[in-house]
């Protein structure tokens, strides 16, 4: 299996040559049913926007990956971080967001200067500080006979983004993401400490039906919950019955918790999220004798672009620009120049 995979590795990287060699050529292929097997007979066509920043061929990023420091172009790291990130049989227009909001999102930390966990590197595949990162050959196996379409598929968003990010002010933004919503994203100050003006409260229009999972129900007994929660808040009153442990519930718009107090201790709906591995904010409870039942839906902390959202929109044939400015009001998405 692994002589197969990496076979397969080998031809990928010898077609992706050809299809970089001839980025000004006039070949198009058109996007295939993801339950296809077949994977595309020529290379991928490369469409430059009409407003280019700075090729991703041109920006040479340090990035940790498996604990060492690589040097690869930006375009190389969005390859990695599309495998990573978001199902590569989604639409062609919802890639080209993802990549771009991935992209946009790396400039506005490098902006920033110095990563406080990697100050020798720009990026890291740790998804609690950066963004998830896979190789070819990891896609590959996960892949199987898609593989070779699947990578050309995401290089093909890369390349006709080439440059483009989401700007506001002519500056890189925050552009988080996250999986799926209940129907609506919510403002940034619901989860961190301050507002953007662009990382506000959207609709957005994925269901059941298009997301896996979309309803997850997660069960604690009382010893559970107290243990999880006192790890972080050893001063609450976890004490007697969990009927009064949770209380003063605030739901906003969007119908996330975005507070509500834990054995007298006041917390945001996302924190909670965290201490109990919760998919989503979005969520309602419930004590059934010594058991706390937790509804959820949706999976993120439902700031920013919404994944499965931005593939609902591309289907109904929104493209990846208005995708994004759709998700990030305010913003525009432009070549970018540092």
């Amino acid at each position: 299996m692994k002589h197969d995979i990496r076979i397969l590795t080998l031809i990928f990287v010898l077609l992706w040559a050809l299809a970089w060699s001839s980025a000004g050529q006039a070949a198009a292929v058109e996007d295939q049913p993801t339950q296809s097997n077949d994977a595309p007979a020529e290379p991928i066509a490369i469409a430059f926007p009409e407003q280019p920043g700075t090729p991703d061929a041109d920006r040479i990023l340090r990035v940790l990956h498996g604990g060492t420091v690589e040097e690869m172009t930006m375009r190389d790291y969005l390859q990695g971080v599309l495998r990573a990130e978001m199902p590569a049989s989604f639409e062609p227009e919802a890639l080209k967001a993802q990549a771009i909001a991935a992209r946009t999102y790396t400039l506005y930390k490098m902006k920033g200067g110095p990563i406080t966990n990697h100050p020798d590197a720009d990026a890291c595949d740790n998804i609690s500080c950066c963004k998830a990162y896979k190789t070819a050959e990891d896609a590959a196996a996960d892949w199987g006979s898609m593989a070779l379409y699947y990578e050309e598929k995401l290089a093909r968003a890369i390349a006709e983004t080439d440059g483009q990010a989401i700007l506001y002010g002519g500056e890189p933004i925050l552009a988080v993401f996250f999986s799926s919503s209940g129907g609506h994203t919510q403002n940034a100050s619901a989860v961190w400490q301050t507002d953007l003006p662009y990382l506000q409260s959207v609709s957005s229009p994925e269901d059941e039906t298009l997301v896996p999972n979309y309803y997850s129900v997660v069960r604690f007994s009382a010893e559970t919950f107290r243990s999880l929660f006192l790890r972080t808040h050893p001063d609450a009153n976890l004490s007697g019955s969990p009927d009064g442990w949770i209380q003063d519930v605030v739901r906003s718009d969007a119908d996330y918790v975005t507070t509500l107090r834990v054995g007298g201790v006041t917390v945001k709906g996302n924190e909670l999220r965290t201490i109990l591995s919760l998919r989503s904010p979005a969520f309602t409870v419930k004590v059934e004798g010594d058991t706390l039942v937790f509804h959820v839906t949706g999976y993120g902390h439902g700031v920013g672009m919404s994944q499965y959202g931005a593939n609902a929109l591309a289907m109904q044939g929104m493209d990846a620009a208005a995708i994004l400015e759709h998700y990030f009001p305010g913003a525009q998405v432009q070549g970018y120049t540092s």
